[in-house]
């Protein structure tokens, strides 16, 4: 908790105490005469609490990775690619969720191997500690990959094989 001077016009106390309002949870204003016919208010405040994100408004792994690319052309990405930054531990993490979630028959992964992926992630990106690491992987895998869905589709390339559309022969193609 902490206390808040402001010296303003009297015209303008509404406006002030409506802002601090919004920024802080804020207590009632005290008001003193200040020099020149301006106003003093006092108000005691305390930052506005942040509520966790709530987990159930994220995706659930059939939802996050709908349009996710096979797995066995995952692997060969994940292997190929030198780069091993944010894109490659987020594609990683998705993978091994899946694999851990048993949405990829044939495929296996440990949830401690999932878990830590995500955390890692996590920890890359700087979020919030409090929430299930996997269905965070799940909501930045969901965003990531329609961002790059809308990106091929602007380029005229089918999301799934990544061809140009008119060269496709893909059976996944959404107009196939």
């Amino acid at each position: 908790m902490f206390e808040i001077r402001v010296i303003c016009d009297p015209a303008e106390t509404d406006r002030v105490l409506t802002t601090l309002g919004t920024a802080f949870t804020a207590g009632i204003a005290r008001h003193y005469p200040g020099r020149e016919g301006q106003h003093c208010l006092y108000v005691r405040a305390d930052h506005k609490h942040t509520p966790e994100p709530d987990v159930t408004d994220w995706p659930h792994a059939t939802q996050a990775y709908a349009t996710a690319p096979e797995p066995g052309g995952e692997l060969v990405w994940l292997s190929n690619t030198e780069d091993r930054g944010r894109e490659w531990l987020l594609r990683r993490a998705a993978l091994m969720d899946r694999m851990a979630s048993g949405l990829i028959p044939g495929y296996t992964a440990s949830r401690s191997t999932a878990l830590d992926l995500a955390s890692r992630l996590m920890g890359l990106d700087g979020a919030v500690v409090g929430c299930n690491p996997r269905a965070y992987v799940r909501q930045q895998y969901a965003a990531w990959r329609h961002q790059q869905q809308a990106a091929l589709n602007a380029d005229g390339r089918c999301p799934n094989c990544q061809w140009p559309e008119q060269d496709c022969n893909c059976a996944d193609h959404p107009d196939a």
